[in-house]
């Protein structure tokens, strides 16, 4: 098909979804364009990458296509937040040359005239009569210090690149003494933070990548839920999205679960495939955010410097003024009014920062909580086939967040959220405490156990799937959904458990960790 061919059909597809709310098979959208098939099927499977929407699996097997009913393009952002963004951005990128230009010069100004100042106090005190904008002489002696190499070279850095990252102490750890981090980058970071990853989408699917060729090609929602740590509604349109992107095709058990296989990704060049797991969820705990990211030294340092020229700026008319004769209008603003603003903000800003760094350690650890709480669901399932009690949970959880206070009310309401995205049975005891039993995570990992086993892609074969050309499209569909419910029922809890590692002990990973690690982790 020609590029405009394909957008005329894709437009086509678009207006069929809206007509039908979102929501189609492929039978619906062939009947309301009047499209092959194949192209629907090519049509929808492309939509899903480009817009919001999953898979769903009918009661009578059939595959739907659940769309937002609106047909929301996926990672849009209102006009509005683009706007506030491009502002923001503008804004902080001119306050961070203005930092760099008012701290440094400032602090070399004023030291040379509190310098300056306490030589002519010991003289017997200065002029009052002129100055800056009122005639008189200037300071005495001190210099100013602009020119000196090492200052610069320590304020710069030697081999830095301008625009490099700077992720915070624990990221400046990891780097060579020939590659230490400048000055200024932890001035920016004193009032704004360290930066923040930005991953490309390819980048944030490497670790997803690398779970399906870890995982035979075949992956389910559930067990994306298990290494990304997603709601499970969330996990089922990402899945439609990895299909689309990385040629994946649906696969539905008579019981109605739905796995994705993804044949070309097991196909290599060196022969077999064989990819380590990347760390489930419980193993990638997300540590507290720092309000500068610097150690306590370099906090001291940004801090007193900046002290020091507020200091200096408040009590100049007092104290360098006289001394040295200088006065007028410009020495005002110039040396007491544009310093005493500038460094208030630079203490202010970090100070309302430390509010939003606040909240969103909170949500951190609520995130957290799910993640040990997801580690002892899986685990307890799918290799003891128990279920979950709320005050052991608790337990686990507090045991394994030593640092963070854990209360029974949260990890309850995550417990019971758990439960509502996996439609878990939730039933009394003999003793009347809550029991929490996730069947569909075993439905989910033994349908993709079974599809593994019955199609041996990491061997680059499909083992007893035949394709035959005498096969009718119903005949070929009864062969292969007969031929996988026999392995389904075959799979075990000792087959299954494999996939989940303990939950004795815990990890944590920083966000630059989790961007610049590489695809084979």
């Amino acid at each position: 098909m020609t590029t405009v061919a394909i957008a005329e059909a894709q437009s086509d597809l678009l207006r069929a979804l809206r007509r039908l709310g979102g929501k189609a098979t492929v039978g619906d959208v062939v009947s309301a364009t009047g499209m092959p098939a194949d192209d629907v099927r090519s049509g929808l499977k492309a939509l899903l990458e480009t817009h919001q929407g999953h898979l769903a699996v009918s009661d009578s097997g059939e595959i739907l296509y659940a769309f937002d009913p609106r047909l929301i393009r996926r990672g849009t952002e209102p006009l509005l937040a683009r706007l506030k963004r491009g502002a923001s951005r503008v804004a902080k990128s001119a306050f961070k040359g203005w930092i760099v230009l008012m701290l440094v010069v400032y602090f070399a100004v004023f030291v040379a005239l509190v310098v300056a100042a306490l030589v002519a106090s010991q003289r017997g005190g200065g002029d009052r009569k002129g100055g800056w904008g009122g005639g008189g002489r200037r300071g005495h002696g001190g210099g100013f210090p602009m020119g000196n190499f090492w200052l610069w070279y320590w304020i710069m850095g030697s081999r830095w690149r301008v625009g490099r990252p700077y992720y915070g102490h624990r990221y400046e750890r990891t780097l060579s003494k020939e590659e230490r981090v400048p000055f200024y980058k932890k001035v920016f970071a004193f009032v704004f933070g360290p930066d923040r990853p930005a991953p490309t989408q390819q980048q944030l699917d490497q670790s997803a990548l690398q779970l399906i060729r870890a995982r035979r090609g075949v992956l389910t929602p559930a067990e994306l839920v298990q290494h990304a740590a997603l709601p499970l509604p969330d996990a089922d349109e990402e899945m439609g999205r990895l299909m689309a992107t990385y040629d994946g095709e649906p696969a539905v058990s008579e019981s109605g679960e739905l796995a994705y296989a993804f044949p070309g990704l097991m196909v290599s060049a060196h022969g077999r495939v064989k990819a380590r797991e990347p760390k489930a969820a419980w193993k990638r705990l997300e540590r507290p955010l720092e309000v500068t990211g610097n150690d306590a030294k370099s906090n001291a340092i940004v801090a007193g410097i900046n002290g020091f020229n507020l200091l200096a700026a408040v009590t100049a008319p007092w104290f360098i003024f006289p001394r040295l004769g200088i006065g007028g209008i410009l020495a005002y603003v110039g040396l007491v009014a544009i310093p005493v603003v500038y460094s208030t903000l630079f203490f202010a800003i970090p100070g309302l920062r430390t509010l939003s760094v606040r909240r969103e350690n909170r949500r951190r650890e609520r995130r957290n909580v799910r993640r040990i709480l997801l580690g002892l669901v899986y685990e307890l399932t799918l290799k003891k086939g128990a279920g979950v009690m709320l005050e052991p949970a608790v337990a686990q959880v507090a045991s394994s967040l030593p640092d963070q206070t854990v209360r029974l009310k949260d990890v309850e309401k995550e417990l019971h959220a758990l439960a509502a995205e996996f439609d878990a049975d939730v039933d009394p005891d003999v003793d009347g405490n809550l029991v929490f039993r996730f069947p569909k995570l075993t439905d989910q990992f033994a349908a993709a156990e079974g599809l593994r086993s019955r199609m041996r892609l990491e061997a680059a074969e499909l083992g007893d799937i035949v394709y035959d050309t005498s096969d009718s499209q119903e005949e070929a569909s009864a062969r292969d959904l007969a031929a996988f419910d026999r392995e389904l029922a075959g799979a075990s809890l000792s087959d299954l458990g494999r996939y989940v590692a303990p939950t004795s002990t815990v990890g944590y990973q920083d966000d630059w960790e989790v961007a610049l690690e590489s695809p084979d982790g």
